[in-house]
């Protein structure tokens, strides 16, 4: 059966048609044009394949798929690289600054070489926690015709007849410290807590987003719990490039499918499913590429009426290979559609609407499993995310109060200015209950980087005491992050907010259900001490940590590096 040519080449042609391109035609000879390719479209096949995580490591293959896919329906691929960082590896390290600055370093990446190569579409494949919020940002930014394949999940470990993820590993140094398990112990889960390729499995940020790009349209139904390693992803790889190139003729544009109303689906599909907490920055983020008007607030919103409905890790059971089973995400938004949480309007980039897309898909999950509860049986009855004010975060904070019996403590500040302090003294044992520990200086400018915090809040829950001591940061935590845990913190120390001034012994409240973040003293004593406060110099003068620190944004609006870069 012959190929189709698909000959809407509305950015390209600058590149291939014309006498003066002669030499671009030449160059892309070189790649395997041949002449009948220069009147096809070209799309990009953004990379993400790496081997320094297990995330990346299956990536590929299914890049290849997606060149075969452009070809047989007519276009021409061209394959490029981004970079990736392993959150798990670099976690509790310096490296891990580098992590939310990936972010932003994937998305440049792929806005550069699109535009710098004239490209009509681009289809971007990646895996760890970053890649997808940097395809995103790219792609709302370009408003080219695109989408996003996500490189997969992780099959489940095995030990003692439990499921296990990377996060079983982090929980277990906590387990070793506290002497609830012996070094054999602790080897026997390191050894196997990853057993091949695909993101980290429970709900945490890698199958978060992948989850929320399905719902918000940009991902093909279903795919966004595939596991790495089945031949039915690569399969949804070739369709996804099928898709794309049927959208590029029909110029639908991302920014048609990134719209306020997707973005809330997104949200409260989030919510439903447990999903992480850096989701919330992520979705700002993306939001401002696209030109739509979010801000914290309308997470709370979204919160206040829609139930957790799936019992998944860090706080559940089970893992996404577990709900892909039983229906994964659209059975989880049939649910939603039907109690009138969705906006089934909304376009997706198979051309159909949300509605049209779940047709077939039961009102209800299967009865013979709990995985996804029924409607009337939620895990919980509000979302898990709530989003806290007060005198120690005026702009806001984010709360993840899945698996907490009473999300609500005061206690006394033990102060941290760094994660690297706070993880020493958890294992040491000198965190009583009743404490609430502050990181600070670990924010988007202080960090710089805003790194997560698995391994403290992983060596808390490992000690037993994830439902008495309380946590805040101005840095982020990890999706594989539960308990009684606050972070996002904003304004953050390094630019004088309250966290800045909290001093040893402190009063601090955490209440979730007053969605309250605060400090218990005075206002005179916190301007006081507000008065004697001095910035401290920055950590890194040149690189890339040092451009990110000049400038990145308050985590409260999504800790971009573009906000008002010609206002101020």
């Amino acid at each position: 059966m012959g190929e189709k040519t698909v000959s809407e080449n509305f950015r390209s042609k600058v590149v291939t048609q014309g006498v003066q391109r002669s030499p671009n035609r030449a160059m892309l000879r070189a790649v395997g044009f041949q002449d009948e390719d220069f009147n096809k479209a070209i799309v990009g096949v953004a990379n993400a394949y790496s081997t320094i995580t297990p995330c990346n490591m299956g990536i590929n293959q299914l890049a290849q798929r997606a060149e075969a896919g452009i070809k047989r329906a007519g276009a021409m691929p061209q394959m490029f690289g981004t970079i990736t960082i392993s959150d798990g590896i670099s976690m509790g390290t310096e490296g891990m600054k580098y992590s939310l600055v990936s972010r932003e370093v994937i998305a440049d990446s792929i806005e550069t070489v699109c535009n710098g190569q004239n490209m009509d579409g681009v289809i971007a494949i990646g895996g760890c926690d970053k890649n997808m919020p940097g395809a995103m940002i790219a792609i709302a930014r370009m408003n080219i015709p695109a989408i996003f394949v996500y490189g997969g999940t992780i099959k489940p470990g095995h030990y003692n007849g439990k499921d296990l993820t990377v996060v079983s590993s982090f929980e277990a140094v906590g387990q070793y410290s506290a002497g609830k398990i012996d070094s054999e112990e602790l080897l026997a889960v390191e050894r196997q807590a990853c057993p091949g390729a695909g993101s980290c499995g429970g709900m945490y940020t890698a199958n978060t987003m992948s989850s929320a790009f399905e719902a918000m349209g940009m991902s093909l139904p279903y795919s966004s719990t595939m596991a790495a390693e089945d031949e039915e992803k690569a399969d949804s790889t070739e369709e996804s490039a099928k898709v794309l190139v049927e959208a590029i003729c029909n110029q639908l544009l991302p920014r048609q499918i990134i719209t306020r109303k997707s973005i809330e689906n997104a949200i409260s599909v989030i919510m439903a499913v447990g999903g992480s907490t850096n989701a919330v920055l992520h979705f700002l983020a993306i939001a401002h590429a696209a030109g739509v008007e979010l801000n914290l607030d309308d997470f709370e919103t979204i919160r206040d009426r829609v139930p957790v409905l799936c019992d998944l890790k860090p706080s559940g059971r089970y893992v996404a290979t577990d709900l892909h089973k039983v229906g994964g995400i659209p059975q989880v938004m049939k649910m939603l559609l039907v109690h009138g949480l969705l906006h089934g309007e909304c376009i997706t980039i198979t051309g159909k609407t949300i509605a049209e897309i779940l047709a077939d898909v039961p009102d209800e999950p299967p009865s013979n499993q709990d995985v996804i509860r029924p409607w009337n049986n939620p895990m919980y009855s509000q979302g898990h995310l709530a989003i806290l004010k007060g005198n120690l975060a005026t702009e806001g904070a984010v709360a993840k109060i899945t698996g907490v019996k009473n999300p609500s403590i005061t206690g006394p500040a033990r102060v941290f200015d760094s994660e690297e302090e706070c993880l020493d003294a958890i294992l040491a044992g000198k965190i009583q209950v009743g404490d609430v520990i502050v990181i600070r200086y670990e924010g988007p400018k202080g960090g710089p980087g805003m790194r997560e915090m698995l391994a403290p809040t992983s060596a808390i829950i490992g000690a037993g005491l994830g439902d008495s001591v309380g946590l805040i940061t101005d840095g982020r935590f990890s999706g594989g992050t539960y308990g009684m845990v606050v972070g996002h913190v904003a304004p953050e120390a390094a630019v004088g907010g309250a966290i800045a001034l909290v001093e040893e012994g402190d009063s601090i409240t955490i209440d979730a259900n007053s969605r309250l973040l605060q400090i218990n003293i005075s206002d005179v004593e916190l301007a006081n001490r507000r008065a004697k406060w001095q910035p401290r110099p920055p950590r890194y003068t040149k690189g890339i940590l040092a451009k990110y620190a000049k400038l990145v944004s308050s985590s409260s609006v999504g800790a971009v590096t573009d906000l008002d870069l010609f206002n101020e």
